[in-house]
């Protein structure tokens, strides 16, 4: 594997260390949110999900800029979008302002859940591709881990009423590393072919590698897949020619929030002192859960190659079942405590080696060159629509019954479990050009 290939992707991955970041940051902040802006349950859970609100229209209206200016121009804007949030959200003077730069943040968040992962499939051999790819999904969980730890180390030094402000504001310094280190990554080698700019994506081939090792071969290949003489760039996209792969999309992504995951990630101290934590034990206890998700994550990126993304949804879907139902049970025997953070730890083991590792890689294979950045918004509209809606309800749910909103996530992933056996098709080791004609597509 070429070193220039591994800095572009590690460098493209760094929008998935500060989605991750961005979004569990929050977690440690709720009961300051309801103090500071007098915020009861409803309009708690409208601000969790105001940076979910961004990030659905982030993710949808990301397409068209990232066929028209490149995934790596696109990359640039939302690393602006993320040092603004990080630093509007430390210094906000009321909950208006809070709210703006939240949604700034989210619209942040959705367009590197779709442009993040689609750079990487792009650039990467097909033999790399499932775990190069994955690295975007390591980064969102060590974003999330950072996060956690952030917020517990900041916690800790007990700054004062600004506590909170600075668990928002040390974003900015990611965010600006990210900004200057995009400089020095290629463009998509498959958008550059698109645009007809062929001596340049032959240069990036050269760098960073290609499929076959025939870089010649690879170019036309790709221009095939193109087809431009009986396509456009603009033609249809929710039309019959492309129905499976849109389908397959929105099933994992809708499956992905009807997990709960979203759920544990923001409310992940109130879960614990649901469940009798006191406040200090709660962030710790957020961030054994956090080093649980990297160390299955990493699992996971060193097999999906060699297992295929099948076999690690199908693992992870069990392992959602078994531990969402002890989780209800936890709730409604009451007995908390060990049991709860038992089966938390399993479910989010279960997810980081399951659907966490593979959503991103899945939707970001399964479309055609032509469409890829509209299928790759689609998959995470869906994702950030259900993500809101899961984010929004959580707490008013939860205070009504928290055994029962465990038990429905346990119910959706038994649904997950049998699309996967029935439906989900296996694409490890697959170019994309060959997986787009295994799926039927001219």
């Amino acid at each position: 594997m070429r070193l220039a290939l591994i800095g572009a992707v590690i460098v493209a991955a760094l929008g998935g260390l500060l989605f991750g970041f961005d979004t569990a940051v929050i977690s440690g902040t709720t009961d300051w949110l309801r103090k500071e802006f007098g915020l009861n349950d409803f309009t708690l859970g409208f601000t969790v999900a105001s940076a979910l609100i961004g990030t659905i229209l982030g993710s949808i209206a990301v397409g068209k800029p990232a066929d028209a200016i490149g995934r790596r121009g696109v990359l640039f804007i939302l690393a602006v979008f993320y040092f603004v949030s990080a630093i509007g959200c430390g210094l906000a003077w009321d909950w208006g302002s809070f709210m703006v730069f939240r949604f700034l943040g989210g619209l942040a968040v959705g367009g590197a859940s779709v442009v993040s992962p689609m750079y990487i499939a792009e650039i990467s051999p097909a033999r790399y591709r499932g775990r190069l790819v994955a690295i975007t999904q390591f980064n969102i969980v060590l974003g999330i881990l950072l996060a956690y730890l952030s917020n517990y180390i900041i916690g800790s030094l007990h700054p004062g009423e600004n506590e909170c402000r600075w668990m928002f504001g040390v974003m900015a310094l990611p965010s600006a590393v990210f900004f200057l280190l995009l400089f020095f990554t290629p463009q998509s080698p498959r958008w550059l072919i698109a645009r007809g700019r062929v001596e340049e994506a032959r240069a990036v081939f050269e760098r960073c590698g290609s499929d076959s090792g025939n870089i010649e071969e690879e170019i036309r290949d790709i221009q095939a897949s193109l087809d431009l003489r009986h396509h456009t760039l603009a033609e249809p996209f929710f039309c019959k020619k492309y129905s499976k792969p849109i389908l397959l999309a929105v099933a994992i992504a809708m499956f992905n929030q009807l997990s709960g995951i979203n759920a544990l990630i923001y409310y992940t101290k109130h879960i614990f002192e649901m469940a009798g934590y006191g406040a200090a034990d709660a962030l710790l206890q957020s961030v054994i859960v956090g080093f649980v998700n990297l160390a299955f994550t990493m699992a996971a990126m060193t097999v999906i190659d060699h297992f295929g993304r099948k076999k690690l949804m199908l693992a992870g879907s069990i392992g959602y079942i078994l531990s969402l139902s002890a989780a209800a049970y936890s709730f409604y025997a009451g007995t908390g405590g060990q049991l709860l953070l038992i089966s938390l730890i399993v479910f989010i083991a279960s997810h980081a080696f399951g659907q966490g590792a593979v959503i991103w890689v899945f939707i970001s294979e399964i479309f055609p060159n032509r469409v890829r950045a509209r299928g790759q918004a689609l998959g995470s509209f869906t994702h950030w629509v259900m993500a809101a809606a899961i984010s929004w309800t959580f707490p008013m749910i939860a205070a009504a019954s928290g055994w029962m909103t465990f038990a429905f996530y346990a119910l959706c992933c038994i649904g997950q479990l049998v699309w996967v056996l029935t439906t989900m098709p296996e694409t490890k080791g697959v170019s994309l050009e060959k997986i787009q004609q295994e799926l039927g597509i001219e």
